[in-house]
């Protein structure tokens, strides 16, 4: 499995001024290769390489790989379609390969438009670990003032277990999710603080400024940043009680997720509004790290399916939270009916996509 291993340069003042000429120069070149590419119709990284090679070069002091690897970022963004010229941030990512970065305990080689300089950096425990996986480019990032090196680290999957049980987890509006111990994941805080970001939304999209858009866009990153820790927690809860208790995970297959399900219009907007496939994604890789098996299970009437009887009936949900059996007489908090349905069809389907039989998850 590929993983990103983000550790902070230190570089000093000297240092951070290079590295900042050498972000602007690579970008200057990267906008003067996609005006000729867009000129000439040439999208084709071997085709920009005898096309631009030497006045790269020339007109940027660029060295042949730092040039190698610019005109790939160019070829990279056509390949997406030619119909739109691309152009590129000066404080843009670069990437860089073992030919001009190279790694110390605690610094770096790294090539610079003012030549080859040796620059300390900080790490946590976990990324000095991912490091000694190091496997292909790392990306020099500017972000807030620091600099940062993503490197891609390539680590070995534990096999996964073959589990009998399964912690089944639904994904739901008021509580992103519920497993079927009967634990509920961000609720009402969660719920809350998307409601002052919605809010905030609006009174800015209601003031059609420029400075009013400059600020929506720092309110989407600092929303997405949010949605994005949640996940990391609830996926690392999740994954370490499966594998605490040596179960799988049970997952609704979330294809046609947003199509699917059906909700109140005052819900329509916290429907919309959360990861839920980066959280599932989060849960499968976290999973595969740990050895646990991963089970997508069709989730269809997994709320109104009764655990007890069977029964499928739309009036099994007289409220959001609460599901109660017309028939047998059954009651529970909804979610955590929902998600014991799906842990149960993990494990009627077990012998199809068991890991040990080399079937389909």
């Amino acid at each position: 499995m590929k993983l990103i291993a983000q550790v902070k340069l230190t570089p000093t003042k000297e240092q951070h001024q290079a590295l900042l000429k050498t972000l602007e120069s690579v970008n200057d070149a990267a906008n003067y290769i996609s005006e000729r590419a867009w000129e000439t119709k040439t999208f084709r990284q071997y085709d920009l390489h005898h096309l631009l090679y030497y006045d790269l070069r020339s007109r940027f002091n660029l060295t042949a790989q730092i040039v190698v690897r610019v005109l790939a970022k160019v070829a990279d963004a056509y390949k997406l379609d030619w119909k739109t010229p691309r152009t590129f941030n000066r404080h843009g990512s670069i990437a860089y390969d073992k030919r001009i970065l190279s790694w110390k305990p605690t610094e770096v080689s790294i090539w610079t438009v003012n030549g080859r300089l040796k620059i300390a950096f900080v790490a946590g425990s976990k990324q000095a670990e991912l490091l000694q996986y190091r496997s292909g480019e790392a990306d020099l990032i500017y972000r807030n003032g620091d600099f940062y090196l993503h490197q891609v680290c390539e680590v070995e999957e534990p096999p996964a277990n073959d589990p009998s049980e399964f912690l089944g987890v639904d994904l739901g509006i008021v509580n992103i999710a519920a497993d079927s111990d009967g634990v509920t994941y961000s609720g009402g805080q969660v719920n809350g603080l998307r409601k002052r970001h919605s809010r905030l939304r609006a009174k800015l999209q209601s003031k059609d400024t420029k400075a009013s858009k400059r600020l929506l866009k720092k309110r989407a990153k600092k929303e997405r940043h949010f949605a994005t820790h949640i996940n990391h927690v609830i996926s690392k809860s999740v994954v370490a009680k499966a594998k605490d208790s040596g179960r799988g995970i049970a997952l609704e297959d979330l294809k046609g997720i947003r199509d699917r399900i059906t909700v109140r219009k005052g819900q329509r907007r916290q429907h919309h509004s959360w990861a839920f496939n980066q959280l599932r994604q989060f849960i499968e890789y976290k999973a595969k790290l740990a050895g646990v098996f991963v089970a997508l299970v069709d989730p269809r009437n997994s709320s109104r399916t009764c655990p007890r009887c069977g029964t499928i009936d739309k009036r099994n949900r007289p409220s959001q939270s609460l599901f109660s059996c017309v028939s047998c007489g059954f009651s529970a908090p909804a979610d955590t009916v929902a998600a014991g349905i799906i842990a149960g069809r993990a494990v009627v389907n077990r012998p199809y996509f068991s890991p040990a039989l080399g079937g389909a998850g």
